[in-house]
C-alpha cells in the first residue's frame, strides 16, 4: 500500500492543464462541470495564442513553461494534454515536484517510457492517472457488465472497427503529428481507446499479429492497419483501423459473438447499441435503448465521468479506475502490434522486459 498524501476534503482539488490544443478543450469543459469540487488554477502552452485563449476561458494563471508552472503554481494534479511523445519526461518532472500526474492517451509512445512513468510516480508517492474516458460511456458500461456477468458464456469472436478519416491537412496542422517520436500512428493515437477495449473487455491477450500501412498520407506512421488477436481464453478476433475513410468518419464499433449472446455496439464512436441478444434475460436489457446516444464527436461524453473518479480519488472516496499500471496494459498491446508489423511475426504477451 503506497503512502499517498492525505485526501483533500477541506477545499477544491486544484488542476493545471499543460497543453492547450485540441483535446484540452474537453478537459476544460469537463472540469467546469465539477466546479463545486475542482478548479483550474493554471494553464500552460508554448503557443502564445493557445495559452491566451485557455487563460481567458478558465481565468487560470498562464505559464509558457512546465518548469515555471511547477515552481509557482499550487496545483494538486497536473494534466498532460501535450503531444504523446512528451508525456514521459513531463510526467517524471511533475512527479519529482510532488504533484499528481494525469496524462492523456497514449501515456507514452515507447514501452520503456511508460514503465519509467509508473516508477517515477511510485518513487514520488504520487498518483498517475491515464485518461480512458471511453470506458465511462453508457454503451460500454453495459457491455462491460454483460461480460463480467458471463452472459456471453464462452466468447468465440471479437471484432473492432475504427473507420475514420484524417485528411492530410490534419497531419500538416502541427509538426509533431504523424511522427513516431511524438505521435504514433492510427493505432496509437486515433484508435488508442479501441485498443484499450481488447484487454479491458475481453481479458488478457495470448498473442497477436499485425500489418500496418501508410497508404495515402504523407506521414512517418501508419494510416491503416489490422491486428489478429488470440486471447488466453481461446477467443479469436481482429481489429481493423483506417484514417482514410471517404468522405468522413464512418464507424467505431465492437462486435462480440459468444456461446449465449451476440452484441454489436456501433455508430461513429461506439455510441449506439445496434444488436443485443442473449439467451437469458437480465434487468440490463431494459437499459439498452437509453444507453445509445447521438454524437458528432469521436471523443464521446466520458471526460466529465472520468474526472469524477479522479476527484473522488483525491478526496479519499474512491480508487482510481485507470492508473498507470492499467494504462500500461493498452500500451503493451500497441507496442506488440508495432513490433509484429515491423518484424512480420506473431508476438506473444506479456512482452519480455
Amino acid at each position: 500500500m503506497r503512502n499517498y498524501p492525505a485526501p483533500i476534503t477541506d477545499r477544491k482539488i486544484r488542476f493545471a492543464i499543460v497543453g492547450c490544443g485540441r483535446i484540452a478543450k474537453n478537459h476544460i469543459a469537463a472540469l467546469q462541470t465539477h466546479s463545486e469540487r475542482a478548479e483550474i488554477v493554471a494553464v500552460c502552452d508554448t503557443d502564445p495564442a493557445a495559452l491566451r485563449a485557455a487563460a481567458e476561458q478558465t481565468g487560470a494563471e498562464a505559464y509558457d513553461s512546465l518548469r515555471g508552472l511547477l515552481a509557482k503554481s499550487n496545483a494538486d494534479v497536473v494534466v498532460l494534454t501535450t503531444p504523446s511523445g512528451l508525456h514521459p519526461e513531463q510526467a517524471i518532472e511533475v512527479a519529482a515536484h510532488g504533484r499528481h500526474v494525469m496524462t492523456e492517451k497514449p501515456m507514452a509512445t515507447r514501452w520503456h517510457d511508460g514503465v519509467r512513468m509508473v516508477k517515477a510516480c511510485d518513487d514520488a508517492n504520487v498518483r498517475l492517472f491515464v485518461v480512458k474516458q471511453n470506458r465511462r460511456n453508457a454503451t460500454l458500461q453495459l457491455l462491460k457488465r454483460a461480460v463480467e456477468a458471463q452472459r456471453f458464456g464462452h466468447i468465440y469472436m471479437v471484432n473492432i472497427n475504427v473507420f475514420w478519416t484524417r485528411p492530410q491537412d490534419y497531419y500538416d496542422s502541427a509538426a509533431w503529428r504523424g511522427t513516431w517520436e511524438f505521435d504514433g500512428g492510427a493505432f496509437m493515437n486515433q484508435a488508442s481507446h479501441y485498443v484499450d477495449l481488447l484487454d479491458w473487455l475481453i481479458g488478457p491477450i495470448e498473442s497477436l499479429q499485425a500489418y500496418t500501412g501508410t497508404l495515402a498520407r504523407n506521414i512517418e506512421v501508419e494510416d491503416t492497419g489490422v491486428i489478429s488477436v488470440k486471447w488466453r481464453s481461446g477467443a479469436l478476433g481482429s481489429m481493423n483501423v483506417t484514417m482514410l475513410t471517404y468522405p468522413k468518419n464512418l464507424e467505431g464499433s465492437i462486435t462480440i459473438i459468444g456461446e449465449k449472446g451476440t452484441v454489436r455496439v456501433g455508430g461513429v464512436a461506439v455510441n449506439e447499441i445496434q444488436h443485443w441478444d442473449f439467451s437469458e434475460p437480465h434487468p440490463d436489457d431494459e437499459k439498452v435503448k437509453d444507453a445509445s446516444y447521438e454524437t458528432t464527436s469521436v471523443y464521446g461524453f466520458g471526460h466529465p465521468l472520468y474526472y469524477d473518479n479522479v476527484i473522488k480519488v483525491m478526496r479519499g472516496e474512491a480508487e482510481p479506475e485507470t492508473d498507470g499500471r492499467e494504462g500500461l496494459k493498452s500500451l503493451e498491446v500497441l507496442i506488440a502490434a508495432y513490433l509484429s508489423a515491423r518484424d512480420g511475426k506473431r508476438i506473444a504477451l506479456p512482452l519480455d522486459y
